[in-house]
């Protein structure tokens, strides 16, 4: 095995990186529900239009994520050209909005699936390959449509199926990122903002990569039940191979388990002594407000993690405000053939420690 290799490897399951890969621009694109709750003013674009121009439901989420990942490529002042490879995935099956979106970009494509944990799974696979040098510039997005995911794992909206409590609303959104070998430009600083302020940029050092793991859940209105359980087994693991305390991150976030499975994700963090209440966020519950939207535990879907990361993660990473954050995006691993044939839901869950870099 290659030294340099082994120099980088870190306990069990994580990933030091010796030189920090760099995210360069994101971009977030949500819809008319995303854009009235809590974040609404830190996104880049609003769809008013929950067809996004298109004629289906699965070409509304191609659309819409082909046109984050342009938006962040516009921000670094680069063109697909410039992209060695993308990875990229969504919920639906085959990877459609994915494939009929951002690989029509003419950019070498690696279609993911990690369900609701594909920026996580996407932004560890880039950094792996940056630092590897195989390439300068790599492209990680994923996205989700309330509507299509719906038509894919339940009921058609026009069913009008009742939801229970514990069911999670798909987030329609796109979140996408440039990471590279070097920190962003700085003589396009404006198309940069807010990763380049004058103040300082967002890199990443390390990767905590998720294992399976189920519980024997098989509840699909119940995701974040199913996929706590995962986030507990890496952050636990994230903790102990890179031996730090919950209070080494400013914040830790996960990615949509929303308010049933945030409870059940504490429980089972207490049980191993670990106490992660003043440093956890969820984006599930960042991005709807539970007092005025009808959304019950909260978001939930690729476009959740991904475009709270773009919109509010990395901005406050870049100037300053946290120092060291975890983003820890979970996802249940379910498809509509597993689930009419009984099978349980497994969850996995995949971490990417995000530090601010002084320019």
């Amino acid at each position: 095995m290659n030294q340099a290799n082994t120099q980088q490897l870190t306990g069990c399951a994580s990933i030091t990186f010796a030189q920090p890969v760099y995210i360069k621009s994101c971009a977030s694109i949500v819809g008319k529900k995303e854009g009235e709750g809590p974040l609404g003013k830190e996104f880049d674009m609003i769809c008013e239009d929950p067809m996004f121009g298109a004629d289906t439901w699965e070409a509304a989420e191609s659309t819409m994520q082909k046109e984050a990942a342009s938006l962040a490529l516009g921000k670094a002042g680069l063109s697909p050209s410039d992209i060695r490879m993308v990875f990229a995935g969504d919920l639906l099956a085959q990877t459609t909005a994915s494939s009929f979106g951002i690989a029509g970009m003419g950019i070498p494509f690696y279609g993911l699936f990690g369900a609701c944990s594909t920026m996580g799974e996407s932004l560890s696979l880039g950094s792996m390959a940056i630092a590897a040098g195989y390439g300068d510039h790599i492209l990680c997005a994923t996205s989700s449509h309330f509507a299509s995911a719906e038509k894919e794992f339940r009921f058609p909206l026009g069913y009008g199926n009742q939801r229970p409590l514990s069911a999670t609303w798909t987030v329609t959104g796109s979140g996408a990122c440039v990471i590279g070998s070097t920190p962003p430009a700085e003589e396009i600083p404006e198309k940069t903002a807010p990763l380049l302020d004058g103040r300082g940029c967002v890199k990443i050092t390390g990767i905590t990569t998720g294992k399976l793991v189920d519980y024997g859940f098989k509840d699909s209105f119940n995701m974040g039940g199913c996929m706590a359980p995962a986030a507990c087994d890496t952050i636990y693991r994230n903790l102990c191979d890179f031996d730090r305390k919950p209070s080494d991150y400013d914040r830790i976030f996960t990615g949509d388990l929303g308010a049933v499975g945030r409870r059940i994700l504490m429980d089972l963090l207490y049980e191993k002594g670990i106490d992660i209440e003043k440093q956890h966020q969820d984006c599930g519950l960042l991005i709807f407000d539970g007092e005025t939207q009808d959304t019950h535990a909260g978001g939930s879907g690729c476009g959740c993690a991904a475009s709270v990361l773009a919109a509010h993660i990395l901005p406050r990473i870049a100037a300053g405000e946290w120092k060291r954050v975890l983003f820890v995006p979970t996802g249940a691993l379910l498809s509509k053939t597993s689930f009419n044939e009984g099978d349980s839901i497994p969850g996995i869950a995949h971490a990417v420690v995000l530090e601010h870099m002084e320019v």
